[in-house]
């Protein structure tokens, strides 16, 4: 078609009907800018395209990451609420006028409280990967790119959170680092040395004076109110943005 032009530009400057030969110069102008423009949407087109299958495999990996995250966070609310149920039916047997717990059962209780540690760890390897190489750009919703660089940040604080129940814990955990209490006898009544193949002890020392130590109690009732803080202030919360992150991943990935 250009070609065509040409001839008849060049026609029309040997006969020197100049008029013409502007028009026919203009149609050549206007069929190459229509030549750019048809080249740049079929280009912004493919680059839409390769866009959006780039970021529907973000979102279905995001998806699998978020809901395995979601299945962690449920167990640990259920072990941390453990954790602090114990360590309140401890406080009750503190409470009452005479002691009314058996040595089985006070070992059963410290270790039912005590025995496991809480952290979240959650799934964030194709996020963090994201985050690094600035791919949380290419997530078209506004909200859903905000939620996922926010959730970085919370998880330092969810991090700040268990660190300091972690103290709490060790706290009461160190008061069986001396000779007046026994870790060895909650390990035996609560049957973990049958289960870790260690021998019983024949001789058997009491924890029951526990009950009586202010010190324990203090320590116990810090870790009960960090333990209930760490679900309601920081878990319960933390879950209400996954289910609203798998929300928003759900309405934006097409399968």
């Amino acid at each position: 078609m250009i070609t065509f032009f040409r001839k008849i530009r060049n026609q029309l400057i040997v006969e020197k009907k100049i008029g013409n030969y502007l028009f026919y110069a203009l149609g050549e102008i206007v069929l190459v800018v229509i030549g750019i423009l048809i080249a740049l949407a079929i280009n912004n087109y493919q680059q839409h395209v390769t866009d959006g299958k780039k970021e529907q495999t973000y979102l279905i990996g995001l998806n699998e990451e978020f809901k395995i995250s979601k299945a962690k966070l449920e167990v640990l609310i259920e072990v941390n609420r453990s954790n602090y149920e114990g360590a309140k039916k401890l406080v009750e047997f503190i409470d009452a006028d005479s002691i009314a717990i058996t040595e089985k059962q006070l070992s059963e209780l410290l270790y039912k409280a005590f025995a496991f540690d809480i952290a979240f760890n959650p799934n964030n390897a194709l996020l963090n990967e994201m985050i690094n190489s600035g791919s949380v750009k290419d997530i078209t919703n506004t909200q859903l790119r905000i939620q996922l660089t926010n959730w970085i940040s919370t998880m330092v604080d969810i991090g700040q959170q268990e660190h300091d129940l972690g103290i709490q814990r060790e706290r009461v955990l160190n008061m069986f680092g001396t000779d007046e209490n026994s870790l060895r006898t909650i390990i035996d009544l609560a049957g973990v040395s049958t289960q870790m193949g260690l021998p019983k002890r024949k001789k058997e020392l009491s924890n029951l004076g526990l009950l009586e130590s202010t010190e324990f109690e203090n320590n116990l009732l810090s870790f009960i109110l960090t333990a209930y803080a760490t679900e309601t202030a920081h878990y319960i919360p933390l879950m209400h943005d996954l289910n609203a992150i798998l929300d928003l991943i759900d309405k934006e990935t097409h399968q």
